[in-house]
């Protein structure tokens, strides 16, 4: 079965971090996504769909995103239902990210972070990007010597030095999984 879906619209409002009894991070958000075609007077609808993040993703999206961010997210499409106070059967169909990308300049979104006023999320972020700033430098710093061969210290000659001679694995019929 196939259940993928692929979207690309801006965050309705900031996404708010919250954890399970366990301790699982999660957070819910919605993305306003723009129809392809226009309507009767010229004008793009819009479609508000509800997506839910789990663990590392949600961490991150809440650290990184704000209201107005133009991000993109991989996912499947899920449904529940639950019982209201009425007693109605209430049904949910919401994308259950796996995977997402911030599809606009890291200046753009700080605006957008300036403009609300910071929080708690920016000060992740800058964080973040500090630490992700000084380890670059340390880097650059230990690498820099673009004049040098990469391939200096590799013997070509009769030999390929990609080729393990020693590692023969044995496999029989009843090791295979088909």
């Amino acid at each position: 079965m196939i259940n993928n879906t692929t979207l690309v619209g801006r965050l309705t409002k900031n996404p708010e971090l919250k954890y399970t009894a366990s301790g699982i991070a999660v957070t819910n958000f919605t993305l306003a996504v723009e129809r392809n075609f226009t309507n009767a007077q010229g004008e793009r609808e819009t479609d508000f769909i509800n997506c839910v993040a789990w663990r590392g993703t949600a961490e991150t999206l809440a650290n990184f995103a704000v209201q107005g961010s133009l991000i993109g997210v991989t996912g499947s499409i899920q449904t529940r239902n639950y019982q209201n106070n009425e007693g109605r059967t209430v049904y949910i169909t919401e994308i259950l990210v796996d995977n997402f990308q911030m599809l606009e300049p890291k200046s753009v979104t700080d605006g957008r972070r300036n403009q609300a006023g910071g929080g708690q999320a920016s000060n992740n972020y800058s964080n973040t990007q500090n630490n992700y700033s000084k380890a670059n430098q340390s880097q650059k710093s230990n690498t820099d010597k673009s004049n040098e061969n990469p391939f200096a210290n590799i013997n070509f000659d009769n030999e390929n030095p990609f080729e393990s001679k020693n590692d023969v694995t044995d496999i029989s019929d009843d090791d295979l999984p088909f």
